[in-house]
């Protein structure tokens, strides 16, 4: 009998210390995949505006939905540097020494400096117009490098033609943009043809800050029938000071982003910002789970299902009465 108590005190023994070390190893296994989990997404713009605000919001809301909660299992630091690319660079490298996981850099300048890190780091990008031409990506089906990204390439020849749809006695446009701005001067050569073709006189001003906008759009506002501005980011920081202006001389703003309408510009014909951070932060979390490489992942080029964009506060200032066919389109959007 007293053989057979040891025996089971023995098996007893045994049997809790199995239990033990498998509890040992489970609760291990959770740490090690809740530290797994814990990634960390930098994010850079290169100032604050509505259309590049919008674009990060839906990066950060699409992340959180798709498991990139912030503060919970993983860190998004959203940066942005008040238009001087040398403060882009700055915060790259503090993303690179704080060992971030991923960049996201939202514009053609974030992203054109943000390239080199790529070679460390995964960079995603958004809201990059002409990605090749940037050299930022060697082809939009392969990149090239641990590079990948959303294009919103304006459909200029839509743009202009709701111009001439809208504004019939059409015969001077102005053109506002930043010549530091790659994706605004490869827009302007895209002007220059339509605006030949068509027979339109193009007047051209530039401002390379956002204090430098109000007298280049009251120049043009004083020559033209109406002004072009691409999603040139200089502009789009200003959009206030031109719609006043632009209101004032009671002549069409027509812009190149949804958000630019919303902030004061006429009309505009191109896709919904948010559609540009929700596709971005799909290609991060695709990184970041592994199941693709950037260099795996094709450039993202918004180009179709586009709506037409109308501020209808501004349309009531300088007059305009918007045809029918617009008014009442499936595809037309109104601001107020």
């Amino acid at each position: 009998m007293k053989l057979k108590k040891v025996l089971a005190l023995l098996s007893a023994a045994a049997m809790s210390a199995t239990m033990l070390t498998a509890c040992g190893k489970v609760e291990s296994s959770e740490s090690t995949t809740e530290t797994a989990k814990n990634f960390k997404i930098g994010v850079v713009q290169i100032m604050e505006h509505s259309s590049l605000n919008t674009i990060r919001d839906a990066v950060v809301g699409r992340l959180a939905e798709l498991g990139f909660k912030d503060g919970e299992n993983c860190t998004i630091d959203c940066q942005q540097a008040n238009g001087e690319p040398t403060t882009v660079s700055q915060i790259l490298d503090q993303f690179k020494a704080d060992e971030a996981d991923i960049i996201v850099a939202i514009t053609t300048p974030c992203a054109q400096i943000a390239a080199p890190y790529s070679a460390e780091i995964p960079v995603v990008f958004s809201a990059v117009t002409d990605p090749i031409a940037a050299g930022i990506v060697d082809s939009l089906e392969s990149t090239g490098a641990n590079i990948t990204g959303t294009s919103d390439a304006l459909e200029i020849s839509k743009i202009l033609d709701l111009a001439l749809q809208t504004t019939p006695d059409l015969k001077t446009l102005g053109y506002l943009y930043n010549t530091g701005e790659d994706n605004s001067v490869s827009c302007l050569e895209k002007v220059k043809d339509y605006c030949k073709d068509k027979d339109i006189k193009l007047e051209i001003a530039s401002a390379t800050n956002t204090s430098e906008v109000q007298e280049a759009i009251s120049t043009l506002a004083d020559k033209c029938d109406a002004v072009f501005s691409p999603n040139d980011n200089t502009v789009a920081g200003a959009m206030g000071t031109v719609a006043e202006v632009m209101n004032k001389a009671k002549k069409p703003m027509y812009v190149g982003a949804d958000s630019m309408v919303q902030d004061g510009g006429f009309a505009t014909i191109g896709i919904q910002y948010d559609d540009l951070g929700i596709e971005t932060a799909n290609m991060v979390a695709s990184i970041l789970n592994g199941e693709k490489k950037a260099s795996e992942i094709p450039v993202k080029v918004f180009n179709e299902d586009l709506s037409t964009f109308i501020n209808r506060s501004t349309a009531e200032a300088i007059g305009f009465k918007i045809p029918d066919e617009i008014a009442n389109g499936e595809k037309t959007v109104f601001f107020d």
